[in-house]
């Protein structure tokens, strides 16, 4: 199959269930949501050493939010249910009530599985000064700070979600495929319910589980060699075409798997319509690591 020019690999991207959560974060001015978003979702790459993975969904505006203020929507996403509400109240409690004028709601809604009692733990922050209210038709604490008051939605829904969609980008120079891996976080970024977690949306490292090199067995994920384009002469078993010197993963994360596919065809699409993007494939591990088969091919039929 060929996209624009550009060679799409017969292959599937392998992703793995994992637990999400929507958070709302309102501010004064659009520029403080965004601060607490980003500090809240910092360190949220990939579960191999990252303590969850997260990152900023989409921009809300004023007239779309609970209290009429300017809001990001971030995910924090986990395996492991009960970390993932450890990891909520670490961050929200760290990165978002410590800073100015933010609020937090809910924004999974009515597509929750279950709910989490996140709001009704960091109340305790109040030391007995805190308010049970409800404000905008939703039940919330509100908990006093020099700034005046923190308001928290009491309940935080979460559901099971699709980690570990991807794909690679394949072009002629490396400056060729960030711009192509730029073009596709761009047009993922329309996309509901899904986040790219890595720094800017792209991989620039890639990894395979554990080591080829007896001496590192005690790396639980190391280089993946076979897409290093410095390799691509060393190693036999290089999977870097001749005329491919930049290679860029972007991995994406989402509330279900309809989303991620939809962020992977949208993503795709806009990498291939860079001059000089030679092929596009994508990670999986044979059906070992995850449940879900995301099969490039059958995005676009």
């Amino acid at each position: 199959m060929e996209i624009n020019g550009v060679y799409i690999e017969d292959t599937f991207a392998e992703a793995f269930p994992i637990w999400v959560s929507r958070v709302l974060i309102t501010a004064s001015t659009k520029r403080w949501a965004k601060i607490a978003a980003t500090e809240a979702t910092g360190f949220g790459c990939s579960v191999i050493m990252c303590p969850a993975e997260a990152g900023i969904e989409k921009y809300v505006p004023p007239s779309k939010t609970p209290d009429g203020r300017p809001g990001f929507i971030i995910q924090i996403c986990h395996p492991k249910k009960s970390e993932l509400e450890h990891q909520m109240l670490e961050r929200l409690g760290q990165c978002v009530l410590t800073c100015p004028t933010t609020a937090i709601f809910d924004a999974m809604g009515d597509m929750a599985e279950d709910k989490l009692k996140v709001g009704f733990k960091l109340k305790f922050f109040g030391d007995g000064y805190e308010k049970k209210d409800e404000l905008y038709g939703r039940k919330v604490y509100r908990i006093p700070i020099m700034g005046g008051e923190f308001i928290t939605e009491a309940k935080f829904g979460v559901k099971k979600g699709v980690a570990g969609g991807n794909f690679f980008i394949m072009a002629d120079t490396n400056a060729t495929a960030l711009i192509a891996a730029e073009a596709a976080v761009n047009a993922i970024s329309s996309v509901k319910g899904v986040i790219t977690p890595f720094p800017g949306g792209i991989v620039a490292s890639g990894s395979k589980v554990g080591a080829s090199n007896p001496k590192y067995k005690f790396m639980v994920a190391t280089t993946n060699h076979k897409m290093c384009p410095t390799l691509k002469n060393v190693v036999e078993d290089s999977e870097i075409p001749e005329d491919v010197n930049g290679v860029y993963e972007i991995v994406i994360d989402g509330i279900d798997e309809e989303s991620v596919k939809e962020a992977m065809k949208q993503g795709i699409l806009a990498a291939t319509r860079v001059s000089g993007v030679k092929k596009i494939t994508a990670g999986n591990y044979g059906g070992k690591l995850g449940k879900y088969q995301i099969k490039l091919h059958e995005l676009f039929e």
